[in-house]
């Protein structure tokens, strides 16, 4: 094979990568490397193919070995950047983003993935940066406008934000995804809104793009409530929301297994004799249904100065799956749980502390919000005893339509039930006997917190707070919006405002459409 038949298959395979024809590509790299078994680009492409089919350890080996063989090419630790930081190890993959910066890529994707990276571990001033240069470079890549977008909307430049969304949108109308995340930005009036666009984009949908037409539902919906037009808007979204629950096939079933086999673990005492001797005492899990308040009140604890919030991690559970070694595909199932009484709790408990500490490692304690993380109060008592765990609960006919109405992770299973009222109504029965039930063991060490009751009397509930967490009172957690730092949750914009009712009571504005969840929530004792 000559060297002009390896660049050729070189350029091939470049091109297949970038039209995700992984194993047309994968068989010219395997060639490439038959006769340059030393060639870095073919071990990075690989490396791409790893990532994109989701095999991280082979993806970081394969690009380590692209590395090894050319250590100048900033791509390559964009790249491993990104996988690092995937897997949660944070520290590692700045220390990569720090050496591709310091090789000056001109590569507009270059800067876009390390950007994105950088985004992803919290530091959203160095990664609007980053975006700014990859625009420079491609100005009508919408993909790089709505990544600064959302940095941007992190960091409270709201009008920013907005400016980069419509950018978006101007390059690409069928950018769906900008649709929603603008509506939630604005609030619409009738001299100002986006409705007309909204309606004529919904109509150019095509039947099979189920998350487009998700995605303009919810922001049609946002802007429909804004007019007061609560009836339309509530069609508008189950519109969008049937549609996706039909796709993914989904019922409420399979989430009360899921509840039955957490708690089947601890009652037959599989666990009972499983204690860890990890005594870190940093972790403080704030957590509960989401769209219950656990936003607001990992803002008012890492205002604090001996408090810093690691955002939404999914770090335990993951941590966890790990463990187990199940190799099911979702990271939390009945086969995972069956094989929680096989790990040693220790291990767990030291590596979620080491996968979450802050990247930059000051403060004393640090907030996991991850609202999900209810599933698993019993399993972070075990691996972490000394943690704090904070419960948020709030009125349920609220969180119902507020998880309803609210458009999460996408494709992300754990919030399948959000697609459906009934849905939502008959998940938060679980939570709340799933509630009962942490509590009938862990009572005296968990603290359950009022949203309303947060609201109604903030400085009152703070102090219940601090309290639980040994902090003394700082009143910067009174003023916690003010606090600069970025805010990446659904609640970006509600909680850069000073404590307000505006949720609260919200359901009643839509009349008897909400007459059947009302019901079956006052037939189990929860309204």
């Amino acid at each position: 094979m000559s060297k002009n038949d390896i660049k050729q298959l070189h350029i091939q395979a470049q091109q297949l990568v970038n039209k995700g024809r992984f194993k047309e590509a994968h068989h010219c790299c395997l060639q490439i490397l038959s006769k340059l078994p030393n060639h870095p680009d073919a071990h990075f492409l690989l490396g791409m193919i790893a990532l994109n089919m989701r095999q991280m350890s082979k993806a970081i080996g394969l690009i380590e070995v692209a590395i090894n063989n050319d250590l100048n090419n900033p791509e390559y630790y964009a790249f491993y950047a990104r996988v690092l930081s995937l897997v949660n190890r944070h520290k590692d993959a700045l220390i990569a983003v720090d050496k591709a910066l310091a090789l000056h890529s001109p590569l507009a994707v270059v800067n876009d993935t390390l950007a994105v990276v950088l985004s992803r571990l919290g530091d959203h001033e160095r990664a609007v940066t980053l975006f700014k240069k990859a625009i420079n470079k491609q100005p009508n890549n919408p993909s790089f406008h709505y990544n600064l977008a959302a940095s941007l909307k992190f960091m409270g430049e709201f009008t920013l934000a907005k400016n980069a969304y419509e950018k978006v949108i101007s390059l690409k109308s069928n950018y769906y995804q900008a649709h929603s995340a603008l509506a939630e930005l604005q609030l619409a009036t009738r001299e100002s809104n986006n409705i007309q666009r909204l309606q004529i984009e919904l109509t150019k949908v095509g039947n099979d793009n189920i998350d487009g037409k998700l995605h303009v539902c919810h922001a049609l919906a946002k802007e429909l409530e804004c007019l007061g037009e609560y009836q339309k808007a509530l069609n508008i979204l189950q519109r969008g929301n049937s549609a996706k629950k039909k796709q993914l096939n989904y019922t409420i079933d399979q989430d009360k297994s899921l509840f039955k086999g957490i708690e089947s673990i601890f009652k037959d005492k599989s666990l009972s004799n499983k204690e860890s001797d990890c005594t870190t005492d940093r972790p403080i899990f704030v957590l509960g249904m989401p769209r219950s308040g656990t936003t607001l009140v990992d803002r008012i604890l890492s205002s604090h100065s001996q408090v810093m919030s690691v955002g939404e991690s999914q770090n335990f559970a993951v941590e966890l799956k790990k463990l187990t070694r199940t190799q099911s595909s979702k990271v939390l199932d009945l086969d995972t749980i069956a094989a929680i009484k096989n790990i040693n709790f220790t291990e767990l408990g030291n590596k979620y502390t080491q996968a979450t500490q802050p990247v930059q490692d000051q403060a004393k304690y640090f907030v996991d919000k991850m609202p999900l993380n209810f599933l698993y109060i019993g399993l972070i008592k075990k691996a972490l005893p000394n943690a704090k765990i904070i419960i948020l609960d709030r009125q349920v006919m609220d969180v119902c339509l507020s998880n309803f109405r609210t458009l999460f992770a996408v494709n992300f299973s754990y919030y399948n039930y959000a697609y459906d009222l009934n849905d939502c109504a008959e998940y938060l029965s679980l939570f709340k006997n799933l509630m009962e039930f942490w509590q009938s063991i862990y009572s005296d060490e968990l603290l359950q917190i009022s949203y309303e009751k947060l609201v109604a009397e903030p400085e009152e509930q703070i102090r219940r707070l601090l309290d639980y967490c040994e902090l003394d009172w700082q009143d910067n957690c009174l003023n916690f919006h003010e606090n600069p730092s970025p805010v990446s949750t659904a609640s970006s914009v509600q909680v850069r405002q000073p404590m307000n009712a505006n949720s609260i009571g919200r359901w009643q504005r839509y009349g008897t459409e909400l007459d059947e969840i009302q019901s079956f929530l006052s037939s189990k004792g929860l309204m």
